[in-house]
């Protein structure tokens, strides 16, 4: 019985799920990082996601050194500039979303952004999908707008920051598929390093560059420190299992963004967030099933 378990606990698979495990872990702890810098002490988002992407970028030199010259050779300069520019302005919502939004209601909003993918691989990229995708994506977009709720009075437009930069997140994956038709991930991977913190740099110095101070450098030295490693074990989780079986485990980050939130800040999340996410985990574990399959046969 003992080697029974002892050999799962080894498996690929449970290995593959603990490190999905780990990284929502961290990314949950990276929110409430930024979200205490933001929210708590005022610092401005672009100097936020500035000094959170350089600190990520010091954390990842060993690899880029190692990768060397070859790992910069490409003839797609404009679209990988392109993407990361996309990906920069959805990073740049993202912590405007956490600054001034529950992270109950942020993190649950990102969650939408695989349905964007669906649509603008149909619209873009002229892939195929199927009425079931369609259908999915549509109960994907009703749960994001339970939990937007704009009919409400609550409603505020700075809770469109996160389902902003879902679209954008979303539109920065489209590229990289479109990229690694051509380049290896490895390439894409590095331009999007090297990239994003003078991007960042001048977002961050149009709005009047900040460097935090006191508890609030601490916490944005965390969040980058954290974003690094949380990067590294995700990678590590699709290196020793399939994505589709590891990717289920990433819908973790839910609760444990309400968790680590209501700790930190006693946000104590609404009803409707419970039934809209039931119906946007429910439509992308269809979706990643229904591809799952189309794979297998």
């Amino acid at each position: 019985m003992n080697q029974i378990l002892s050999k799962r606990l080894i498996s690929p698979a449970f290995i593959g799920a603990a490190y999905m495990v780990l990284a929502g872990v961290l990314f949950a702890l990276v929110n409430i990082s930024v979200q205490g810098a933001g929210m708590h002490y005022g610092v401005p988002a672009s100097s936020i996601a500035f000094w959170q992407y350089a600190i990520a970028l010091v954390f990842g030199v060993a690899w880029l050194l190692r990768l060397g010259k070859k790992g910069f050779v490409t003839k797609q300069i404009g679209r990988h500039i392109f993407r990361v520019l996309l990906a920069v302005v959805g990073i740049q919502l993202w912590v405007l979303g956490l600054k001034t939004v529950p992270i109950w209601q942020a993190i649950a909003l990102i969650m939408t952004s695989p349905f964007f993918v669906t649509v603008g691989a149909a619209l873009l990229l002229r892939e195929k999908v199927g009425m079931e995708r369609w259908l999915a994506t549509a109960i994907g977009f009703a749960g994001g707008m339970i939990i937007l709720a704009p009919w409400s009075e609550s409603f505020t437009s700075t809770a469109l920051y996160p389902l902003g930069a879902a679209v954008f997140w979303a539109a920065a994956s489209l590229m990289t598929k479109r990229l690694t038709r051509t380049e290896s991930p490895d390439t894409v991977t590095a331009y999007l390093l090297v990239l994003l913190t003078p991007i960042n740099a001048l977002y961050a110095g149009y709005e009047g560059f900040v460097v935090p101070s006191g508890d609030a450098l601490w916490l944005v030295v965390i969040a980058g420190a954290l974003t690094a490693l949380a990067q590294l074990v995700l990678t590590r989780a699709y290196a020793v299992a399939d994505a589709s079986y590891v990717q289920p485990f990433d819908h973790l980050k839910l609760p444990l963004n309400v968790l680590f939130g209501w700790l930190a800040f006693s946000f104590v999340p609404a009803g409707n967030l419970w039934v809209g996410a039931a119906l946007i985990i429910g439509a992308s574990m269809f979706v990643l099933q229904r591809e799952g399959a189309q794979k297998a046969g």
